[in-house]
């Protein structure tokens, strides 16, 4: 296992160019595996994945492969880690004095949390769903935070990856992506505001009955 992981965090963005040539028979499946994989070996290169995908399959493809491939990497982890949440080892580090204080923080602004750290195309990725399942954020909310926040990061990524001379020669060509940052992150706190609404709602009319 060791050596899989040493070879996958060695990869140059010419091997991974070439990897995803010679198995483009496989169709999207070697583009979704290996952002897939980004949740579970944080080293591999996001950025240098993400720009591969989007020069081999084209801007719209590409986006969309990676865009799925770490959208379930990080639900996949999240669904793990919720499950292992009663397990006495995942008990003991959440019972430690700095991990309390930043699990309050996580339960009282998840979403925020969760989306937020979404756009940025290198960081720990795995911390962040593993605290959000175990900080037992809502899965409607995580997914969410996920499938927007990850949307965002990769099509920036990749838009800026797939034209990166037109961007060097007309920096400001950035505010679009700035703006579509915001945009998207309105849009989605609204989303779930919106759903979480009508889960106070409903469980309120059950009570009620």
């Amino acid at each position: 296992m060791s050596t899989l992981i040493d070879t996958l965090t060695s990869l140059t963005e010419e091997d991974i160019r070439r990897w995803l040539r010679e198995y483009r028979a496989l169709g999207p499946l070697p583009g979704i595996a290996l952002t897939f994989l980004k949740s579970f070996v944080p080293p591999l290169p996001t950025l240098v994945i993400v720009g591969v995908n989007a020069a081999v399959y084209g801007l719209w493809p590409g986006f969309l492969y990676s865009w799925l491939g770490m959208v379930l990497g990080c639900l996949t982890t999240f669904l793990i880690f919720r499950k292992l949440g009663n397990h006495r080892y995942a008990r003991k580090w959440a019972s430690k004095p700095s991990v309390g204080k930043a699990m309050i923080w996580i339960r009282r602004n998840s979403f925020s949390y969760v989306f937020l750290l979404s756009l940025f195309p290198v960081g720990p990725f795995v911390i962040i769903n593993i605290a959000a399942a175990l900080a037992g954020m809502p899965l409607r909310s995580f997914l969410i935070a996920i499938l927007f926040g990850k949307a965002v990061m990769v099509l920036s990524v990749s838009y800026i990856g797939y034209d990166l001379q037109r961007f060097a020669e007309e920096p400001l060509r950035l505010g679009y992506v700035v703006l579509f940052v915001l945009a998207s992150y309105i849009v989605s706190k609204k989303l779930e505001s919106r759903f979480t609404r009508t889960a106070l709602d409903s469980s309120s009319y059950e009570n009620d009955n």
